[in-house]
């Protein structure tokens, strides 16, 4: 059998599964959960910011806002298959990656692993990254990006998730195929990773409450994570973050009562970029607050 009759027997049978579980629940994938009218108010939101304004149409600010609050999920973005370079934050892709490899028995699951992992993800580590880097290979990290399970870099949609260099001084560079980013993400892709795992559908269910606790308990205090603790100090967050020079980004996985139920990511180049995002969350917030009225 040829090897691309086999892929595209997998891909059938993949997607006739998830069509068949789809049936027995109300979820559907981000991509179908785009609203019209959310997404003109945070156009319109965003844009009564001048710099903002400015960013945006420079393709210098992304923001992508997931409702998870109500029976229905919305999404709303601005600039989301806008590829950008992302620093740290795409150690999403080496966490996913670890646990694809953990599953289909590729690499062995070790205590030291896991708390690399961790490492990377809650204290942003580059020296716990570039081991886990080693340790998955960079190619399998493409490769599982590329995955039609996952699709988080598709060149039909800007790009997405790309992990190109080691977290460290040393090793080879090897840019995205679109932009020649080395650490690069798109706030649609990410938007999308946490809503694949808030809804427990990376893997399965046991690997995505893995991954979950992973991005849980946050250990830098910045950025969205230093807005929201004051604002909802009772509210659970799953984070990932990244900053080099004047490119900044954070991605959230919001978790409290009534209304707070959300994710957030942002992508920004300039050097106003910490206060920038600081000062999304309440713009948002409120946003999604009069929403759930």
């Amino acid at each position: 059998m040829s090897k691309i009759v086999m892929s595209l027997l997998t891909m059938f049978v993949f997607s006739a599964a998830v069509a068949q579980d789809d049936n027995e629940t109300d979820w559907a994938p981000l991509y179908q959960r785009v609203d019209a009218d959310f997404q003109r108010t945070l156009e319109l939101v965003l844009n009564e910011n001048p710099e903002w304004r400015r960013l945006i149409e420079r393709r210098r600010l992304a923001v992508g806002v997931v409702d998870l609050s109500s029976p229905v999920p919305k999404y709303a973005r601005v600039n989301g298959n806008r590829m950008m370079y992302a620093a740290s934050l795409p150690k999403i892709a080496i966490l996913l990656t670890a646990y694809v490899s953990f599953e289909d028995g590729s690499l062995a699951e070790t205590p030291e692993l896991h708390q690399d992992l961790q490492d990377m993800i809650r204290r942003s580590s580059n020296s716990a990254a570039t081991r886990a880097l080693d340790a998955v290979g960079m190619a399998k990290v493409e490769q599982v990006m590329r995955d039609p399970r996952f699709g988080f870099y598709d060149e039909d949609r800007g790009g997405g998730l790309w992990v190109g260099k080691r977290y460290a001084s040393s090793g080879v560079r090897r840019g995205d195929p679109l932009f020649n980013v080395s650490h690069g993400a798109t706030v649609t892709q990410v938007a999308r990773f946490y809503y694949l795992l808030a809804n427990r559908r990376l893997i399965n269910e046991h690997r995505s409450e893995q991954m979950l606790a992973d991005l849980s308990d946050p250990g830098i205090h910045h950025k969205f994570v230093a807005e929201i603790e004051q604002r909802a100090p009772l509210a659970r967050l799953f984070r990932k973050s990244g900053t080099w020079r004047d490119y900044h980004s954070d991605s959230v996985l919001v978790q409290g009562p009534n209304w707070r139920n959300y994710i957030l990511v942002a992508l920004v180049q300039s050097e106003n970029g910490e206060e920038i995002l600081r000062s999304l969350v309440p713009v948002v917030e409120t946003l999604l607050q009069d929403d759930g009225i």
